[in-house]
């Protein structure tokens, strides 16, 4: 989906090629039950709610402004199958039903929190995490090897052309660390 389709504040949203890769990385089936987890705008959760048909999809997130935006892009896309969760995670998580896939865009620094709770709701969710922060990637990978899982990092940095006068010059944006793992055949924990 293209960003401009999304309703936008100063919240920041994950922009619609790294969103692409995020969640063909999360390899989501029809009746996924989908945390996303730091929602922002809800690009994630809208474009997720499109395949789930038979799944469900909660929108985490604990800022106004963006819960406003969220309700504003569920009514737009006519998302059915998301549930906006207002609240911090992962205090906001805990009564929900178990996941089989996870996104996280944002935890306020409980990332190790988060992740703790959902694998002990679903050992084997699916999860992709979204960082631009160097010192977030190193808190993720201490965290992998402390719990000895193999996961899969994509770095997917995009440019998009802008018009200078009579010519187009590419401007970059932030790149994306793209963690993913676990999954059907469960985390791969090394024994």
């Amino acid at each position: 989906m293209r960003d401009e389709l999304f309703i936008r504040g100063a919240v920041p949203m994950t922009k619609s090629e790294v969103r692409a890769v995020s969640i063909s990385k999360l390899e989501l089936e029809e009746d996924s039950v989908l945390y996303d987890v730091g929602a922002g705008t809800g690009s994630v959760s809208i474009e997720a709610a499109s395949f789930l048909k038979k799944g469900k999809v909660y929108a985490i997130e604990r800022k106004e402004e963006a819960i406003s935006l969220i309700k504003a892009n569920k009514e737009r896309f006519h998302a059915e199958t998301l549930e906006i969760v207002e609240g911090t995670a992962p205090e906001a998580m805990v009564n929900l039903e178990a996941p089989t896939h996870v996104f996280i865009g944002g935890t306020s620094g409980s990332m190790k929190e988060v992740l703790s709770l959902i694998l002990q709701k679903n050992p084997k969710a699916r999860i992709v995490i979204n960082v631009l922060a160097l010192e977030s990637l190193s808190e993720i990978l201490t965290w992998l090897k402390e719990n000895s899982i193999a996961a899969e990092i994509v770095q997917v940095q995009v440019s998009k052309a802008k018009e200078a006068g009579a010519y187009h010059l590419m401007m970059g944006q932030n790149p994306v660390y793209v963690i993913s793992f676990g999954g059907e055949g469960g985390t791969l924990v090394e024994v």
